[in-house]
């Protein structure tokens, strides 16, 4: 629900407190920002320059994390987070580029004090998001832009599979918070990308990561972490459709054959520098 994170929301057009009016969101000065219907806020204060993952993308993904291939993710970072959010003071998990919230719910369920905000520039997703958790809030907004929300306001900054803004998390990360950054590791799903010539992961994509973020974090943990996969040719089709390559390779004409598929994530625990 919006009303929980509204004390960290603020105005995308002169950063003042915003207050909620009926299907709308306002600030002292006078700047509106709709609701949809589905329960999510605009704060994108203007046309955004690309519209994120298509609504068939988003289909295929909630319908993996469903049937819990990506579960071990969502363990990892509850592990993580969990010593942040067990204090006296309110804690705000953001996740920066929620999609379908699946890993920000499972966050949330095991810390039943806090309070959840998802920020995605995708509407298909955070359609699904603003449904995923009773305690969670939705935002249309583009991370590469200011994002609308408050001075040191999160508790917990997570990030999975999704671009890494770094003068604005450091911005809003609480100085005592923690950033939690999944990338995927050199042989993620490698099985599946040989067979099928799909896009590769970045063998520089550690180095790029840690260089977007060094001159504001500086790392405090990382470890690997895999899970095997036995997928079925629907499920394959269904991976494929929920990646990058969803848009180069014809889903449907892929062969139908079961594949075993190796998930492989790199999770990096950053503190903010002072």
């Amino acid at each position: 629900m919006i009303d929980g994170a509204l004390p960290y929301l603020r105005c995308p057009v002169c950063r003042q407190t915003l207050d909620r009016h009926d299907r709308a969101l306002r600030c002292p000065r006078g700047h509106s920002f709709d609701m949809a219907k589905q329960g999510y806020a605009d704060l994108s204060a203007g046309r955004l320059p690309h519209t994120g993952d298509s609504a068939e993308m988003i289909a295929d993904r909630a319908d993996f994390l469903a049937a819990g291939h990506y579960s071990f993710i969502a363990e990892a970072l509850t592990q993580e987070s969990r010593p942040f959010t067990v204090r006296p003071e309110p804690a705000l998990i953001l996740d920066a580029g929620t999609g379908t919230g699946d890993y920000l719910a499972h966050v949330l369920d095991a810390c039943p004090a806090a309070t959840g905000l998802g920020l995605d520039v995708s509407k298909p997703a955070l359609r699904r998001a603003a449904r995923a958790h009773p305690r969670a809030a939705a935002v249309l907004t583009d991370l590469w832009r200011p994002l609308p929300v408050a001075d040191a306001a999160a508790t917990v900054i997570l990030n999975v599979f999704a671009p890494r803004n770094g003068p604005e998390f450091h911005r809003v990360l609480h100085p005592d918070g923690v950033l939690l950054v999944v990338t995927p590791a050199a042989d993620h799903l490698a099985e599946l990308i040989a067979a099928h010539g799909l896009i590769q992961v970045d063998p520089d994509k550690a180095a790029r990561v840690s260089e977007a973020l060094e001159e504001h974090f500086e790392p405090v943990a990382s470890g690997t972490h895999r899970h095997p996969m036995r997928l079925t040719a629907a499920e394959v089709r269904t991976l494929v459709g929920m990646t990058p390559s969803a848009r180069h390779v014809p889903v449907a004409a892929l062969p139908a054959r079961d594949l075993p598929v190796t998930a492989a994530i790199v999770l990096t625990a950053y503190r903010k520098r002072v």
